[in-house]
């Protein structure tokens, strides 16, 4: 193991605090990170991205479990999809030219933003998510109560869109590390209104044991590829390893503190942001 990547610490307690604190892939960042500055192979920085989110992410699940944010019906519900859907994804990766699969992904989150950035919500939002104790969406088909005591009340309207939707994200998770995340977030934020603290808990909750499952076929790959390429995998997570699981914690925080109207624009800002490096992404290696 080298330690060259030392200056990844800090940058990944960076991506982790933010990642955790939308609900969105560590590997989002991690992945075009690794592909454009560091010049790792594709398929080496998608799995290697991939698995230090799922350090980040489990680091993550532990705080929410704490907090007790997590809608564990709903995320059992979505897992149900997203796993084999996920394990699909990993196998695809293999067939279909990834540039063409983020370029895709890159209109995707560019749409999503888009609407994030044009629903300012209503005053009755407003004044709903301004409340430290009570948030509700109508009639609720959910209570949860935090550990502090928040209480959370809301109703998922469409569960068959809501699975539509994991499994797309899943099936990009599995091939270009991405893509989960920022689909539940639409579904759980715009479109059923949860509450922001149990949709990026229960979305980080999905994220992490998907990732988990998603990146043993990488692992796999690693080890078939031989001494060099293992070594380099895990002198990088030497440093991101330890950056998420600390920045994981951070982000768990400031998710409990940001109302649901500024996170749905920073998350289309972000959305934005990761389209945006994507599309650099495959303009620069097809450049070169």
């Amino acid at each position: 193991m080298s330690l060259d990547y030392w200056f990844l610490f800090p940058i990944a307690v960076m991506i982790a605090t933010i990642a955790m604190a939308s609900g969105v892939e560590g590997a989002t960042f991690f992945t075009p990170l690794f592909i454009i500055l560091l010049g790792l192979p594709t398929d080496v920085a998608v799995g290697t991205g991939l698995i230090t989110e799922v350090f980040g992410f489990s680091s993550g699940v532990y705080a929410y479990v704490r907090r007790g944010f997590i809608d564990y019906q709903l995320g059992r519900t979505l897992l149900g999809v997203t796993i084999p859907v996920a394990l699909l994804g990993t196998w695809l990766a293999k067939v279909i030219p990834d540039d063409v699969l983020k370029g895709i992904l890159a209109v995707g989150l560019l749409a999503i933003a888009i609407s994030f950035l044009r629903s300012p919500g209503s005053p009755q939002d407003e004044q709903l998510h301004s409340l430290p104790q009570t948030a509700s969406t109508g009639e609720a088909e959910t209570n949860l109560t935090s550990t502090s005591g928040d209480r959370f009340r809301y109703r998922i309207s469409n569960y068959r869109e809501g699975r539509l939707l994991a499994s797309v994200g899943a099936l990009f998770l599995g091939m270009v590390s991405t893509g989960l995340g920022q689909l539940n977030g639409y579904f759980l934020i715009q479109r059923c209104r949860v509450p922001s603290p149990v949709a990026v808990a229960t979305s980080v909750f999905i994220v992490a044991i998907t990732a988990a499952i998603a990146s043993l076929g990488h692992v796999i790959q690693f080890i078939q590829a031989g001494d060099e390429v293992v070594n380099r995998v895990l002198s990088l997570v030497l440093f991101t390893v330890p950056g998420v699981l600390i920045g994981a914690q951070l982000g768990a925080m400031v998710a409990s503190q940001l109302p649901q109207s500024r996170l749905e624009r920073s998350m289309g800002v972000l959305f934005i942001l990761v389209s945006i490096i994507l599309g650099a992404e495959i303009f620069l290696k097809n450049a070169t």
